[in-house]
Parts: C-alpha cells; sequence; structure tokens
C-alpha cells in the first residue's frame, strides 16, 4: 500500500459510511424546503441524519434498548448524578460507609467523558477483544476526536464497511487489524481494502462475572 492509499484510507472519514449492508435497510423521505435546506448544509447527509434517529431513541422518545454497534452520541444524553464516596475501597478488610452525608453528586457522564461532543456510546457483538477486557454484550466509550491510536489502545474501524474492534497496528509498512484472542487470526490491510479509524475506545462498562 503506498503512502497516497494509506493517506486516503487510514484515519480518515468517509462519506456515507455506515453499518453493514446486511442488516440495515433504506429509506426515502419528503422534507420541507427549510429542513431540506438544512439537511444539504451538513457535510455528511447521511450521518447527520443517523446521528438524529439515535439521539431521538436514546432520549427515550422510543422505547428501544440500545441497538448493537450503533453509535449514539453522548451529546444528547441527560445528566445521571449519583452519589460518590472519595474513599478508597478495600479489597482486604472492609471499610464502613455509616453516613450519607460523607457522599456528593457527581454527574457520571462527565467524569466518563470529558469530550462529549466527540464522544459515542456503542454495545458489542462478538468476543475477538475478550484478553484487551472487552466482552460480548459490553458497552464501550468511544472517542471520535482520536484517530491516531497507539497500539496498545482499542479502535473502532470502519472495515470493508462494517464496523470492527481491533488493535491498529502498523509494521514494516502493512497495517494490521490485531484482536486481542487467540482464537482469531489478524487482518492484514490490503490495497483493495477500505479502512478508516473511526475513534478509539476510551471506556468499558460491562456487568462484573458472577
Amino acid at each position: 500500500m503506498d503512502s497516497q492509499q494509506q493517506k486516503k484510507s487510514w484515519g480518515g472519514q468517509r462519506p456515507g459510511a455506515g453499518r453493514p449492508g446486511t442488516d440495515s435497510r433504506t429509506y426515502t423521505f419528503r422534507a420541507p424546503a427549510v429542513m431540506a435546506d438544512f439537511i444539504d448544509a451538513q457535510p455528511e447527509k447521511t450521518a447527520f441524519i443517523r446521528r438524529c434517529i439515535s439521539r431521538a431513541m436514546y432520549e427515550g422518545r422510543y422505547d428501544e434498548r440500545l441497538p448493537l454497534g450503533c453509535p449514539v452520541p453522548v451529546s444528547g444524553m441527560k445528566a445521571v448524578s449519583l452519589p460518590f464516596f472519595d474513599l478508597k475501597i478495600a479489597a482486604g478488610f472492609p471499610i464502613p460507609l455509616d453516613n450519607d452525608e460523607r457522599s456528593q453528586d457527581i454527574d457520571l457522564l462527565s467524569v466518563l467523558c470529558p469530550c462529549p461532543e466527540s464522544t459515542y456510546i456503542m454495545k458489542v457483538e462478538g468476543d475477538s477483544m475478550i484478553n484487551a477486557g472487552i466482552c460480548s454484550g459490553d458497552i464501550i466509550m468511544v472517542d471520535k476526536s482520536n484517530r491516531n491510536p497507539l497500539e496498545s489502545e482499542v479502535a473502532v474501524c470502519e472495515y470493508n464497511g462494517e464496523y470492527t474492534l481491533k488493535h491498529f497496528v502498523k509494521r514494516d509498512g502493512c497495517a494490521w487489524l490485531v484482536p486481542a484472542n487467540p482464537a482469531y487470526k489478524p487482518i492484514q490491510v490490503s490495497a483493495a481494502d477500505d479502512l478508516s479509524i473511526w475513534g478509539t475506545v476510551t471506556y468499558v462498562i460491562h456487568k462484573p462475572k458472577g
């Protein structure tokens, strides 16, 4: 893959890129002139419309669970305040939390995503990154402004029309998508592949193993 092809493919944003065609449907609709002009002014119309629908779904206008692989913008979410105890939790002898007055309310979203305008959440399907602490069904927070992840970080990549979680590694002039599960083989990115780095995982939310 030459430098021009790398510049075109790695880390960029492809107009119209989205979810895999295997599980998507096409919709057409008519819009008033004012609304149509506003949509036409967007640099990426499909992504803009998809973000608006995702935001509406999460804000409770539709009673739906978070869909697998669908990015939901954090900027449209309501603040979530929870009691916070500024104490170290002991894994040995317990520390009593006997006074609620010692707690303070914090905004959970501001703790998990200091850059809400560029942060999205997604639900994971698959186990190719289990050794990186990401399991199927987990919720991940993705910083879309970081499209140059370190090899130790987990990248959300758009690879040939599909979202995938992998380590993005460049070796000897070649790009690789490396899983964190020995059951899966690394994928070498060829010049014929369509690849862009969509963002970098910043937090993983999952239930503890029972």
